[in-house]
């Protein structure tokens, strides 16, 4: 689909992409620019969630925002118009002024730049300018340090400071609107971080560095081996206790990818005869095999936990029992058996419920797999899951034990066969070598699509994922 056009005036207009195989629509969750401020090819205008993620659109083209035709929270069909650029070049001239004000700081703000510039768009509200400045960013050619990305929005909140307020620009932190946007998710005050970046810009790692000591006492409460199986994405702190001063009721609209998995589940559970099947089992030694593992030289740097342990033992379980990774075709009344298997983990996110998978899982190695979690982890916690890695997916994880669950009965994600629930790991009294001694125990819940998978099928992965967690050797002798 072609996402821009140009007319005789020199506009060129940005149309909505498809940044998902299918999707049809997008919310324009934050703008980035306004209009008046330059853009450069590549430079990153809005961040817009689909049923599947939140993603960041790049403009393709150089020149001057023209008009926003769409304010923050609206939905887009895709292929619709979404920004207006001017091209031609005679619209940037009045940034000049702007450009020599970032490259002389010392230097009062000029005082053409006092009043609005003719004919100039109204700005989005509460995002606008001040009612007597301008803000626009560095013209591309402006003598700006290197590592253009970071270092270009440095400028254009230098410049929006002296522009704005006319006050030394060290009283706003620089940092990127990503990194902002992470930053007030999390609930950090940039003003209290100590950047990292080139130029004094704060990036992410600062934002997550800040952010760790305030959570890290969250689960001192919790004995050791409970806590040991980390939860795939960043479990948001508890949400305030409910107020009933004022109003009785708040709505929140469904939409995004809360709207996308609501459907996706409904659909599943009135379409799949869902069958589920738990055991519970002895895991003391696979939390051992943890700890050692962690000390081994092949896995330095790499996430080692017992989701870990967890995902191999369920991989060696599919090798052994083929059948269980497969789909149903209902247009075609066909199984489709799979000779691949695309992981996917469930992860908890401020936006929803998301499955990114772990692509070809079955030829990964424990450290590729261990990079690969690792990856998937971070990716999910910054928001930036791409739609393509929630695609494709085949078994499913999810592990409610990060919330001190015991196991759940979990609902197939649409076109897989089966999902592995994972409670929580906690020291229980159990029967070892005829004597009761406390021992770390969970519980596994498989739940299966009846139409694919019987119950002598669904039984044995069971049993063997839980065989290899009570004897971790056997992921040498089955593997």
């Amino acid at each position: 689909m072609t996402t821009m056009t140009e007319n005789a005036s020199g506009l060129r207009e940005f149309k909505m992409p498809d940044v998902g195989e299918g999707l049809t629509e997008a919310e324009i969750l934050k703008w980035y620019v306004q209009p008046g401020d330059t853009v450069t090819d590549g430079q990153v205008v809005c961040e817009v969630e689909t049923a599947k993620a939140a993603v960041e659109l790049p403009i393709p083209f150089d020149g001057v925002v023209h008009a926003l035709h769409f304010p923050e929270g609206t939905t887009v069909d895709v292929g619709q118009v979404i920004i207006a650029v001017d091209v031609s070049g005679g619209a940037a001239a009045p940034a000049a002024p702007a450009a020599e004000a970032v490259a002389a700081p010392s230097a009062q703000p000029a005082p053409a730049e006092e009043a609005k510039p003719e004919g100039r768009k109204p700005v989005l509200v509460g995002y606008g300018v001040a009612e007597s400045s301008t803000k626009r960013r560095a013209r591309k050619g402006v003598e700006v340090p290197a590592q253009q990305g970071e270092t270009l929005y440095a400028a254009t909140a230098l410049q929006a400071e002296l522009n704005g307020h006319g006050a030394a620009p060290a009283q706003r932190p620089l940092a990127k609107p990503p990194v902002r946007k992470l930053a007030k998710d999390l609930g950090v005050d940039l003003a209290t971080i100590t950047p990292s970046g080139p130029d004094g810009i704060i990036t992410r790692e600062d934002v997550h560095a800040a952010v760790a000591p305030v959570q890290a006492p969250a689960p001192a409460a919790v004995p050791a081996p409970q806590a040991a199986v980390e939860a795939p994405a960043r479990v948001q702190a508890p949400a305030p206790a409910a107020s009933y001063d004022g109003a009785r009721e708040t709505r929140v609209p469904v939409k995004g990818v809360r709207k996308a998995t609501a459907a996706a589940m409904v659909g599943s559970a009135f379409t799949a005869p869902h069958v589920t099947e738990f055991v519970t089992l002895d895991v003391t030694r696979t939390m051992r095999l943890v700890e050692e593992l962690k000390q081994d030289k092949d896995m330095q740097g790499l996430r080692v936990n017992p989701l870990l342990l967890i995902a191999k033992a369920l991989l060696v379980a599919i090798k052994r029992n083929p059948g269980i990774n497969a789909s149903w075709d209902e247009a075609h009344q066909e199984i489709v058996q799979k000779h691949y298997v695309n992981l996917g983990i469930a992860a908890a996110t401020p936006r929803g419920l998301i499955v990114p998978n772990i692509k070809d899982a079955h030829d990964k190695t424990l450290p590729q797999l261990a990079e690969e979690l690792g990856a998937l982890v971070a990716t999910a916690r910054e928001g930036k899951t791409s739609p393509a890695a929630m695609q494709g997916g085949t078994v499913t994880i999810t592990n409610v034990g990060v919330f001190g669950v015991d196991t759940g009965t979990p609902i197939l994600n649409p076109g897989e066969s089966a999902i592995l629930a994972v409670g929580a790991i906690k020291p229980q009294p159990w029967v070892h070598k005829g004597k009761v001694k406390p021992r770390q125990v969970t519980t596994l819940a498989l739940s299966f699509d009846h139409r694919l998978v019987d119950g002598e099928l669904g039984s044995r992965v069971l049993a063997d994922t839980a065989a290899i967690l009570e004897q971790p050797k056997r992921l040498i002798t089955w593997a």
